[in-house]
Order: C-alpha cells, then structure tokens, then sequence
C-alpha cells in the first residue's frame, strides 16, 4: 500500500470515471476523497466499492451545516459505511452534533475555505483580522468541541500544529500544487513537501493528477517529493 499521507480527490462527473482513474492509479494510492460534486453521480456507491473491493481509505467531503439534531442525523447515517474521514463545517455546534453519532470515522472541521482570501470574506461578513488568525481561532474551537481534525490551507497548518488544543489532531491540507501546477479555484496554496514540513498529516490533491496526461505518473512524483 502506497503512502497515504496523498489524498487523491476524485472531482471527476460521476463514480464511473472515478473508478476508472482509481484503477489508473492502481496501488500508487491508498486514499481517495470523495466531494459532494460526485454526490448525485453515484459517490457513495463508488467510496463503497473503493473501500471494500479495492482496500482503499475513503475520504467523504461532504462539509455538512445545519441544526444540530439533523447534523447528528446525517452523521449517524454515514457512519454506516465504514468510511474514514467525513467533513463538517468548523462551527461548533455542528462539530458537536458530528462528534456524537461519528462511529469510528474522523469527524475534519473545515476552517476557512483555501479558494477563499480576505475580500472572499469580506463579502459574507466574516469578522475581520487576518485569515490565518480567524483559521487559528477556528481550529482551536473545533477541537475543544470534539473534532478529530481540521481541514486548512496548508499556509496555515504551521500555526494550527502549534496550538495546545492540536496535540494528538489531525490537519489536512487542500490548495497543494506542486512546483509550476496552475492554481486553479485555489487561493492560499504551497508544494506538497512544504505542506508536510508545516505540520499537515495529509495533502490533498485533485486535477493536478487527474487532469495529468500520465496520472499515475503525477502522484507517484508528489510522493517523491514527500520522500
């Protein structure tokens, strides 16, 4: 089994195509985020099929907000599935609810979005300050309410690893491009390896592999990296 500190995100149109790169990518990866994009496209099928058929790790990128009870809920009702991570938005209520009805899966807290920067803000009347400042905060929050771990820009996993409530959490890092990748939606972005050296435990990482000509090839570079 590969390095599972690469978390392939599988944002193609439907579970057919993503099983298909699944098995471009063969044994080169373990791990596998499944976003609410594939949602009406059969995802939940395919992070079935990918866990039991294939033994790969499954992360479900669902961000889910809502009232507590119906959070708890839809938690209760995913945790069915086996699967490893799940991600809530990082109030702390929600984490909460999440907490109580995770099963064995890790409950991630999403902080501050990496497509989002300062104006992005702004603009939804989010409280002012420095973004990595509001992602600390965040963080801290999330833990003391029961989250496993935080999903954050990978500029801001340094500050978070720091923090006293971090000890034993996990970070995960989407907005990783490797050297000269185009940013694409991403805002906040660093290398794969500078990701890992800041304290993230994984990366995630989409079109730069999926959209490769040699997808295979494009993760097994991003592993390199990480050494």
């Amino acid at each position: 089994m590969s390095d599972d500190r690469l978390i392939v995100a599988l944002d193609v149109p439907n579970a057919l195509d993503g099983l298909a790169m699944a098995e471009t990518l063969g044994d080169a990866v373990s791990f596998y985020k499944i976003g609410l994009g594939m949602l009406t496209g059969g995802g939940l099928a395919l992070a079935n099929e990918l866990k039991d058929e294939h033994g790969k790790r499954i992360f479900l990128d669902m961000k889910l907000f809502d009232i507590g009870a119906t959070v708890e809920a839809a938690v209760r009702g995913l945790a069915q599935f086996d699967l490893d991570f799940l991600t809530v938005h990082g109030d702390p209520h929600v984490v909460a609810a999440a907490a109580q009805a995770k099963g064995d899966m890790k409950i991630l807290a999403v902080t501050i979005l990496t497509s989002l920067d300062r104006a992005d803000l702004d603009a939804s009347l989010i409280a002012p300050g420095d973004i990595a400042d509001l992602v600390a905060i965040r963080a801290a929050r999330a833990f003391e309410a029961g989250a496993d771990g935080v999903i954050a820009s990978p500029r801001e996993a340094a500050a978070i690893r720091a923090l006293p409530e971090a000890r034993g959490k996990l970070i995960v890092t989407p907005g990783v491009r490797p050297a000269g990748a185009a940013l694409g939606d991403q805002k906040r972005t660093e290398t794969p390896a500078s990701a890992i050296e800041a304290g993230a435990d994984h990366i995630v990482v989409g079109r730069p592999i999926h959209a490769a000509a040699d997808p295979r090839a494009a993760a097994q570079a991003i592993l390199d990296e990480l050494g």
